[in-house]
């Protein structure tokens, strides 16, 4: 049976990447496809002015939405406990340090070049987001999501801390061809060049894919 691919852009700070994440694993559990997870930075770290320019009402109706959404879905959910972005909320002021949004992109990066990247984006997401663990930056959390997906999370580290101008260049790359498709949001999932952005495009992307012949494992 032919087996399908797609690309998958991810921000490890997108609520909307971790709500779409268990319809991907489905897909990949039960039909021929897989998925190449691709990091790139939240456009809170890519453009801290960008939430100057928006409507004020955006920020309250994004974090109602996300709530909602994940009750619709049936998918855990809780407000991430830091938030990988440091932000004030209310004003949508980026703050100068931010000391997780690196760490966190860098590490997806890593596991981009192996066969594990998608798992690990989304056991980390799901530590980020689900609502179970307040202080997932603390203890062995992240490193036991890391366990969960396959892959040993003191290798990738020490990859990173000797050279993380690598991963870096992996990001921008991943950042330079999600333009070159047509888009900047995550999540954004790429088929045969053919870009759908947003959770709520999942169907769609379903769709396309048994068009071309998507079959069950």
């Amino acid at each position: 049976m032919p087996t399908l691919a797609i690309d998958f852009y991810i921000s490890m700070r997108s609520p909307y990447s971790y709500l779409v994440t268990p319809r991907l694993a489905a897909l990949t559990e039960n039909y021929n496809l897989e998925i190449k997870a691709r990091p790139v930075y939240a456009i809170a770290a890519r453009d801290p002015d960008w939430f100057k320019t928006l409507n004020p009402l955006w920020m309250s109706y994004f974090v109602m939405d996300q709530q909602r959404t994940a009750k619709f879905l049936g998918v855990p959910f809780g407000l991430p406990r830091p938030d990988p972005i440091t932000q004030d909320l209310a004003t949508g002021t980026i703050a100068s340090d931010q000391p997780y949004i690196r760490g966190l992109t860098r590490l997806a990066a890593a596991a981009s070049e192996t066969d594990c990247s998608f798992p690990l984006v989304r056991e980390v997401s799901a530590l980020i987001f689900d609502g179970k663990v307040d202080g997932w930056n603390k203890g062995d959390h992240l490193k036991n999501a890391v366990t969960r997906a396959g892959l040993d999370f003191d290798k990738l580290d020490a990859a990173i801390v000797a050279d993380p101008d690598r991963y870096d260049q992996i990001i921008s790359a991943n950042q330079d061809a999600q333009k070159s498709i047509g888009h900047w949001g995550t999540p954004l999932m790429v088929y045969e060049g053919e870009p759908f952005f947003g959770q709520d495009r999942f169907d769609m992307l379903q769709w396309r894919l048994e068009q071309d012949g998507l079959t069950r494992r």
